[in-house]
């Protein structure tokens, strides 16, 4: 997928390449990403298309044909609805948000609702910054989460009001350099820290769910972090 964002790709077009079935293949790759062969795809086009547009001086239209999309219209679209902003914002923002808000049609607080708390730890040898911690619908990381927090660091975390339903919690952070006092929104895979949890699920008699989270080093089965996140200097 990485050496063919260009391309129409299909589902029997990846299955024949990794010589499976198309059924076996969509199973054994939702086992290990958490998401479909398709979403998987459209995910890292529009993060290919979020470094192009902060690193390059090619147009919106040339971005978008590029990471395999036939119409600007649409990757416009999409890029808005995954990412938060659009795209020529999102370039014009340097690729960083001045805030995060919880999806607008969950801002009132609903009848009967419930916290997530816990706490974000790391690995040892690890660095992190300010952590992000989003709670989303799904496993892919995408649009405005329904509750979120900015952690200066590792730590206690707490998310009030969850509604009833089934989440996921992601919590993504950058790595703070050895010869620097800051961290950094990564925009390459190697430098980002990660942990999921879920499905977390908030029943009517849910009030408090307790939900720890490790940060790992981001890998090749990881979706992208879609939506744009803020500028850690803007955090501290």
């Amino acid at each position: 997928m990485h050496e063919n964002l260009g391309e129409q790709l299909t589902i029997d077009d990846m299955a024949r390449t990794a010589m499976f079935s198309k059924f076996h293949f969509s199973r054994i790759f939702q086992r290990a990403t958490g998401v479909s062969p398709g979403r998987f795809l459209s995910a890292i086009r529009l993060q290919e298309a979020k470094r192009l547009l902060v690193s390059t001086t090619l147009s919106v239209t040339e971005i978008s044909h590029q990471v395999g999309y036939a119409s600007v219209g649409t990757f416009s679209s999409r890029f808005r609805t995954s990412v938060g902003v659009s795209p020529t914002m999102y370039r014009r923002l340097g690729g960083f948000t001045s805030r995060i808000c919880p999806d607008a049609r969950s801002r009132i607080t609903p009848r009967r609702s419930a916290t997530i708390q816990g706490n974000v730890r790391s690995s040892a040898g690890m660095r992190p910054g300010a952590v992000f911690l989003g709670l989303f619908p799904d496993r892919l990381p995408q649009g405005q989460p329904i509750r979120c927090a900015v952690l200066d660091q590792p730590g206690a975390y707490t998310l009030e009001d969850v509604p009833q339903g089934i989440w996921y919690l992601l919590a993504y952070a950058g790595e703070i350099e050895p010869d620097d006092d800051i961290a950094f929104v990564p925009a390459q895979r190697g430098s980002a820290l990660v942990g999921s949890v879920g499905p977390i699920t908030i029943r009517p008699e849910t009030f408090i769910r307790p939900a720890d989270v490790r940060l790992r080093r981001m890998n090749a089965f990881d979706p992208p972090v879609l939506l744009a996140l803020m500028d850690e200097q803007s955090v501290s």
